[in-house]
């Protein structure tokens, strides 16, 4: 650091703000410094600075499953919003979803020191009703029914399964068939519920959903048994890769998509406008969810305080080819 400050003409305290982010130093020694640090090689050491300051600007990152859609877009947000923050982040997967296996994970990342952490929990845990986490952590956590004891950031996923399901009926669908998610599942859980509650509160018939595990092949089974239901002229899947199995096992079976069977879908990936046809589908917004999830953590960290409360981001349903009107009423 002295020999920054010699090569640039400043103090050493000068060359201290300036690789600490600091605003008092004007913008054309803010860049004789910089230039001086590239010239001799100088990189500040973060770790000291973080043991001075109490800062790690390390956010850590606990999840259990990074096979779903969902969770991998979530946390490419997440790492997104926090390095436009200057955090990085620390991933730590959890194998097994149980009391143990986060209080595990606290531990490590406490040993790698980092500010605050966000966990996504997809899964219920085994063992809990809900997660216990230590106290005075500064947490955030995604897709939980935890919001009366911590910090739940989630996707509108009710309003936007009942959006789906309303769509289906104001066409002149009867009901509506559901493929769900696996029934471990926070978010599957309740696009299930919401479905239901707005098929009932329209006095129409329930019917019992099929349960899959997220992926285009679970969903071909579920498809191939819709297909032998005549009175099935509509399907909400819970996700978009469970809708994609059903339209192939549709078209296989011979049934006509949107003309016999109208197929809506839940997440709105990138290849759902490919789909054919183009996949009617419920709109989630990953990078808003990302980003409410570093704020809300960054405020508990910056304030020293602890927050409860769930906030919801909403959802919006991409209307495209594969709902219509059923057969008779086209």
């Amino acid at each position: 650091m002295a020999d920054v400050a010699k090569l640039a003409g400043v103090s050493a305290q000068t060359v201290s703000r300036v690789s600490n982010g600091s605003t008092g130093v004007v913008d054309s020694t803010r860049r004789q410094v910089l230039a001086a640090m590239k010239e001799l090689g100088y990189r500040p050491n973060s770790a000291a600075r973080a043991l001075k300051s109490g800062e790690f600007r390390t956010i850590g990152v606990i999840l259990f499953n990074l096979s779903t859609i969902g969770n991998v877009r979530t946390l490419e947000a997440v790492a997104a919003s926090a390095a436009e923050e200057g955090y990085a982040i620390t991933l730590l997967p959890v194998a097994v979803p149980t009391q143990d296996g986060v209080r595990g994970a606290f531990t490590r990342l406490g040993e790698l020191a980092v500010d605050g952490i966000i966990i996504l929990m997809e899964a219920h845990l085994l063992d809990a009703a809900t997660v216990a986490l230590p106290p005075r952590a500064h947490v955030v956590v995604v897709d939980s029914n935890a919001g009366d004891r911590y910090c739940v950031v989630d996707t509108d996923q009710a309003g936007g399964a009942r959006a789906a399901v309303q769509h289906l009926l104001h066409l002149g669908h009867d009901t509506v068939w559901h493929v769900a998610g696996p029934a471990d599942s926070y978010s599957a859980e309740r696009r299930v519920d919401a479905w239901q509650s707005a098929l009932r509160a329209r006095r129409r018939e329930v019917p019992e959903p099929l349960h899959g595990d997220w992926t285009a092949e679970s969903g071909y089974q579920a498809g191939l048994r819709l297909a032998r239901e005549p009175q099935c002229t509509a399907v909400f899947a819970a996700n978009d890769q469970m809708a994609l199995g059903v339209l192939r096992a549709l078209h296989e079976q011979g049934r006509r998509v949107p003309e016999d069977v109208s197929v809506v879908g839940f997440d709105d990936i990138p290849e759902a406008a490919a789909f054919l046809p183009p996949l009617t589908t419920v709109h989630q917004d990953f990078p808003e969810v990302g980003r409410r999830c570093v704020a809300q953590l960054l405020r508990q960290i910056r304030n020293d305080e602890e927050e409860i409360g769930t906030a919801l981001v909403p959802t919006s349903l991409v209307v495209r080819a594969s709902t219509a009107a059923p057969p008779g009423l086209g």
